[in-house]
């Protein structure tokens, strides 16, 4: 379809060679030598872009900038003229001009704002298809040899950031493409979990190299150094946020702070009595419940939330353990609703008089579950793109955007933000036979002789081998694979329509493993 092009100017004879050009180049353009000729033809007719002259006789540039942007609000409106002042840039910015440009000008220009504003998406999307299908190519040769944890992290950074380049250009057709290699990268995931994990549970403070950092690590890699020079430090836990998810939250505070992110591997199971506890404790859940009995890690009978009720103090017992003197009173907060986020929010810079804060946000897991609970959020987030919208809706609105606002102009404060695992969209089911005593969670099962197919599921006889709590004889685990979960045989079919295609973790994913961390400093 032809672009219109409307091109206003007191002078456009003068601007012949350039409206040919234009022509040339398969664009329709339309001429007015003052404002009411181009309020009229802008009324008649609908136009693709409009050059606008900013002195003219009769009403000027602006004023018909105004009425145009009146009219249609979307069309994309470049202002041209011999006006260096700064204070009319300024002027025109802040009447909705879309570009500026400073006559005289020439070809080179008038078509860079041409493709800029009529050609910029079907080059972007050129570019992209072009990209992607290079980049599928390249992760399928990867799968097809054996990968280490950083080339397996190198894959999945690429996957997120396709995934969410392409949630700007859906009508590319490549969505399909996408979701079958994620589906190939999780199911060759799971079988290097299989394999390399237990290997990396002997590695006690996340140094060995060619081994991810750990759950138990983050504490002493990340926090630690920054308490040891005594500036204020929040450290940030968002539950079940994963990488899609942070990314982004983070273009809203790309002007606020400089950003380093990093990464670890979450620890098996992916949930979060398991894995939040390991980080605030730097310990594994099975060394918590040793050397800390009051604190011990066992799900059965017990509400999942009950089971980290303790992370203030196992934090405190990790500073006292590494020594570390803070000038101030430990900070902890817990965030689990709207009202009590916003008191927290007015209060940030009172708790950046102290040396540390610890802050856990509930807001992403409560997304995550409210979405099996209440259908409409599943229409409204019916897949991983829409759910990464549904992610920055509720940030830009929330109180940690308002918390990382509020501190970015505090310049000598320290941020460290990470979250405990992420979560996966579960598609398919599997069967499970254990007994009541069973954990309940979809994604993993601890519990007496717990069985599930080899094929969907890590079976792991020995728990404690894995630093997994066993809190009985003959206890298994079984860790859900890929994009799968566990039901049970009774009134099978009713729970796998139930829960199917619900976000889920504490299994074996790429989603679920592969965690950011992300170190903010104000500009």
């Amino acid at each position: 379809m032809t672009k219109r092009i409307l091109w206003v100017d007191d002078e456009i004879e003068l601007l012949k060679p350039h409206l040919i050009l234009l022509e040339q180049r398969g664009y329709a353009v339309s001429t007015a030598t003052n404002g009411e000729d181009a309020i009229e033809l802008v009324q008649s007719g609908q136009y693709d872009l409009i050059f606008l002259d900013e002195m003219m006789v009769g009403i000027s540039g602006l004023e018909t900038l105004s009425v145009i942007k009146d009219i249609d609000p979307s069309v994309p409106v470049v202002m041209v003229t011999k006006n260096e002042q700064e204070a009319l840039m300024e002027d025109a910015i802040g009447r909705k001009i879309d570009d500026y440009l400073t006559k005289p000008v020439n070809p080179t220009q008038i078509l860079a704002a041409c493709k800029k504003f009529l050609d910029s998406r079907r080059i972007a999307e050129q570019r992209i298809t072009q990209d992607f299908h290079q980049e599928y190519s390249s992760i399928s040769r990867r799968l097809m040899d054996r990968m280490d944890w950083s080339e397996w992290l190198d894959v999945y950074i690429k996957l997120v950031q396709r995934s969410v380049e392409l949630d700007q250009h859906k009508d590319v057709g490549l969505a399909q493409s996408l979701n079958d290699q994620w589906k190939e990268c999780n199911a060759e995931f799971s079988k290097f979990i299989e394999t390399e994990y237990r290997s990396w549970l002997s590695d006690r403070d996340g140094r060995e190299e060619g081994r991810p950092l750990l759950s138990p690590h983050i504490l002493d890699q990340y926090l630690v150094p920054r308490l040891k020079n005594g500036r204020p430090t929040f450290f940030i836990v968002v539950d079940c946020m994963r990488l899609d998810q942070w990314m982004v939250m983070e273009q809203h505070i790309r002007n606020l702070f400089t950003i380093q992110r990093e990464y670890y591997c979450g620890i098996l199971p992916t949930a979060t009595p398991y894995a939040r506890n390991a980080i605030f404790a730097g310990l594994f859940p099975t060394e918590i419940n040793k050397h800390y009995p009051q604190f011990t890690i066992d799900e059965r009978g017990r509400d999942e939330h009950t089971l980290n009720k303790n992370e203030k103090e196992l934090l405190a017992l990790f500073l006292k353990r590494k020594r570390i003197d803070l000038k101030s009173d430990l900070q902890y907060i817990k965030i689990i609703d709207t009202d009590f986020g916003k008191k927290v929010e007015g209060d940030i810079l009172r708790y950046a008089k102290h040396h540390l804060t610890a802050i856990v946000i509930n807001a992403v897991d409560m997304i995550a579950h409210s979405r099996s609970d209440y259908p409409i959020l599943k229409e409204i987030a019916p897949d991983d793109s829409a759910y990464r919208t549904l992610t920055n809706s509720w940030f830009q609105h929330s109180s940690f955007y308002g918390i990382l606002r509020t501190l970015s102009t505090i310049k000598d404060v320290q941020i460290v933000i990470t979250t405990d695992h992420g979560s996966v969209r579960c598609l398919r089911g599997t069967k499970v036979i254990g007994d009541r005593e069973t954990t309940t969670n979809l994604r993993y099962k601890i519990g007496r002789n717990v069985k599930a197919e080899e094929r969907d599921a890590m079976i792991i006889k020995d728990p404690e081998s894995y630093k997994i709590p066993a809190p009985g004889v003959a206890t298994t685990c079984v860790i859900a694979k890929e994009d799968r979960y566990f039901v049970y045989p009774t009134e099978y079919h009713k729970y796998l329509t139930k829960y199917r295609d619900s976000f889920q973790h504490g299994g074996i994913s790429l989603e679920e493993m592969v965690l950011p961390v992300v170190i903010l400093e104000p500009r």
